[in-house]
């Protein structure tokens, strides 16, 4: 099987197109539907050329955003006033592990079960939003996907969802594809949490 980098074709492939009724060989990649999460990253759909097309062409990188964050994001210097993972005061050991990050297994588990242990403490306790509504499971991860925290508001959710999209598309961090199911993961926890009354 040969992969040719550049456009993200893989020829040859033995796999079909996932769109429906299509015949046609899947050959290039897009994210599925599980997110990367606690037990690595996440699946893939592949379509043929037709339909990748058709699935890109319903992305829109500057949903929901204002006419003023939009110009925030195209700016050359956008993101650099916000710390980095490496330069946070917990070096974001206390978030879920970016697998991709990892190149020993044991590290990865070790960033696992620190997150684990806090989620299990926050389970322990029902989480309510600032009004008194309990936080839903959906909402929890769409939180964690995020890294957001219950009091975050409108202006957190959009920054933090521009600043993640910036991160994880491939046409703004070089091409680099290997974050795609959390790319997809960040645009629906955006959408869930956009929607609700104290995001609105």
């Amino acid at each position: 099987m040969s992969q040719d980098r550049f456009h993200g074709r893989v020829k040859g492939a033995q796999r079909g197109c996932d769109w429906r009724e299509c015949t046609e060989a899947g050959e290039f990649r897009a994210p599925g539907i599980k997110p990367s999460g606690f037990d690595g990253p996440g699946d893939f759909r592949w379509f043929c050329l037709e339909h990748i097309r058709a699935f890109n062409a319903k992305y829109d990188y500057f949903a929901g955003m204002s006419a003023e964050e939009i110009w925030a994001a195209q700016s050359p210097i956008h993101g650099w006033e916000r710390e980095t993972r490496a330069f946070r005061p917990t070096a974001g050991v206390d978030s879920a592990p970016r697998w991709a990050d990892f190149d020993d297994p044991l590290e990865a588990i070790a960033a696992r079960a620190r997150h684990a242990k806090k989620g299990f403490a926050n389970r322990m306790e029902p989480r309510r939003w600032p009004d008194g509504r309990l936080v839903s499971p959906e909402e929890q991860r769409a939180l964690e996907a995020l890294d957001l925290e219950l009091d975050a508001n409108r202006r957190d959710l959009r920054t933090r969802y521009s600043d993640l999209l910036h991160r994880y598309h491939p046409d703004r961090n070089g091409g680099d594809r290997r974050y795609e199911s959390k790319l997809q993961a960040v645009v629906e926890a955006y959408q869930l949490l956009r929607k609700l009354p104290g995001f609105a």
